[in-house]
């Protein structure tokens, strides 16, 4: 089993521990709903940059129609 030769200081530990920490994700505003949404990812209502990408069933029918 391996064992460390000397003690890291609490400095070493710290730098180690400074790429561990968390970002806030970033949002944005879809400029067609105006609806808040992730960067990269589809607004709940279903658009991706003023594009609508996911129709729901209701929706379907009506386009079939």
């Amino acid at each position: 089993m391996a064992v460390q030769q000397n003690k890291k200081t609490p400095s070493k530990r710290g730098m180690r521990r400074a790429h561990d920490v968390l970002k806030k994700p970033t949002f944005s505003v879809d400029f067609s709903s105006g609806e808040t949404h992730r960067r990269h990812h589809v607004t709940p209502d279903g658009y991706y940059r003023g594009k609508k990408v996911i129709f729901s069933k209701d929706e379907n029918e009506e386009e079939n129609e």
